[in-house]
């Protein structure tokens, strides 16, 4: 079944459902407005997979996007905010994500086939993020959940320093393919975390956690949890994993992380 009636953009091919979207006009990128107007436009052609190729840092990729059927394929280098409040839709990346991708991100999958970096999953509220590769600092600040709405982050690689600070609620999966002997995460884990788990594959030590985390026993039930995410994480990148004994929980300490260390004279 054809779209309702031919695109306005010059950037959009249209056929049968799917949108093919150009970022690239006669060999420059197209400022990120017009890119976005584009691909509302697409939606509101009823299409139910949207193309965009040639994507060279364009940002705030599908922002707001709440389409639950929608599907959306980007080949190239999303840039900040790719998938800023989504709400339903998959987002697909043949490539690597810039800054704060899945901001504020309510539901809905972006899958990643490379590296995602700084900020990433910053107060997603919920819906699932994969990431083949690795990420940068600060990654998932704020996570939040609520009831039976919980965000995942999965990377496959490493995460830097500040990863989960601030962490309210959701799960969070370091898989540390290809990391070596070393810990796959920096410093400074989950300060002040106060909801919310953090799964590590591989060595984590107290030195490296924030105020207010602690190591906790895996139990059966989180273990269910980390061969769920791990199996759909195969699905869409097709690698090996590998062993999964060696993994480190990070929990809570209490739900007031910085109790008792602030000046009460100051207050």
């Amino acid at each position: 079944m054809g779209l309702r009636r031919r695109p306005l953009s010059d950037l959009i091919t249209s056929c049968n459902g799917v949108s093919i979207i150009n970022a690239n006009r006669n060999g420059r990128p197209v400022h990120f407005r017009e890119l976005n107007a584009a691909i509302r436009e697409a939606m509101e052609l009823g299409s139910k997979r949207i193309v965009i190729e040639n994507v060279t840092g364009q940002r705030y990729i599908a922002a707001t996007a709440s389409k639950k059927d929608l599907y959306i394929e980007v080949h190239g280098t999303p840039g900040n905010d790719l998938g800023a409040f989504l709400d339903g839709p998959t987002i697909e990346v043949f490539g690597n994500a810039q800054d704060m991708m899945g901001n504020t991100m309510n539901s809905g999958k972006i899958i990643v086939h490379g590296n995602a970096w700084d900020v990433t999953g910053l107060s997603a509220r919920g819906g699932k993020m994969f990431i083949q590769g690795s990420s940068g600092y600060r990654v998932g600040i704020h996570m939040k959940e609520y009831g039976e709405t919980r965000p995942y982050l999965v990377i496959g690689g490493t995460a830097k320093d500040h990863l989960g600070e601030y962490m309210a609620g959701g799960t969070i999966l370091v898989l540390g393919i290809g990391s070596g002997a070393g810990s796959p995460v920096g410093l400074n884990i989950a300060s002040g975390i106060h909801g919310g788990r953090i799964f590590v594959r591989g060595k984590v030590s107290e030195e490296q956690l924030g105020a207010g985390a602690m190591i906790a026993e895996i139990k059966d039930e989180e273990r269910k949890e980390v061969e769920d995410l791990v199996k759909e994480f195969r699905t869409y990148f097709k690698v090996e994993v590998g062993d999964l004994e060696e993994m480190t929980m990070i929990v809570p300490a209490s739900s007031r992380p910085f109790s008792g260390k602030y000046d009460k004279t100051n207050i």
